[in-house]
């Protein structure tokens, strides 16, 4: 059976702490409703109601796009091992670049990786666990490099003029494409 929480207790941090990977979810009015799977150590509790997550340059950039024009977000995290747990959170969310006054402080959160775009910073609404019975029992067999290996060949200024170009997204609202490469550690 579901059960709320107005903010994010230990027990809630505690399971956040041990997952590899979790799932963002938003939408705009119209359009798409975007779901991203994200991996790395990326994700941050700031708070009782406040969370972070470290985003690299993919395929698209739906969640940016969708929280300039709504704001909505969903964060869900589920415990693929014992006990069985799905912990969702549900706020309202913002993109912060690197030019953005809040950049270094949220940045101190993390360890850039190359590749690093913005960071989205989430106001926790409200926080929802569930059973999870129904998921399986998985392990984690390593992180894929892949994503960060591409983005650290990067030439720093080929990097730029590609994002610098993608101003909207898949649905044709508009992004602020980031301001700089960032080559991470």
């Amino acid at each position: 059976m579901a059960e709320f929480a107005d903010r994010i207790l230990p027990e809630h941090q505690e399971m956040i702490s041990r997952q590899s990977v979790f799932f963002v979810a938003t939408a705009a009015v119209e359009g798409r409703i975007n779901l991203s799977p994200k991996g790395y150590d990326s994700f941050r509790v700031l708070g009782p109601n406040r969370v972070a997550y470290l985003d690299l340059g993919g395929s698209g950039n739906e969640t940016h796009a969708h929280l300039l024009a709504d704001g909505r977000i969903t964060v869900m995290m589920t415990n693929f091992q014992q006990p069985a747990l799905i912990l969702r959170l549900y706020g309202h969310g913002k993109p912060v670049l690197p030019a953005d006054p809040e950049w270094e402080e949220l940045a101190a959160h993390f360890v850039l990786l190359p590749g690093t775009r913005q960071i989205f910073d989430i106001a926790v609404d409200s926080v929802q666990t569930s059973c999870g019975w129904g998921v399986p029992i998985m392990t984690v067999e390593q992180e894929r490099q892949t994503l960060v290996k591409y983005h650290a060949q990067a030439v720093p200024a080929a990097w730029e003029a590609k994002v610098a170009g993608r101003v909207c997204s898949i649905d044709g609202l508009p992004v602020r494409p980031t301001d700089r490469y960032i080559a991470g550690a």
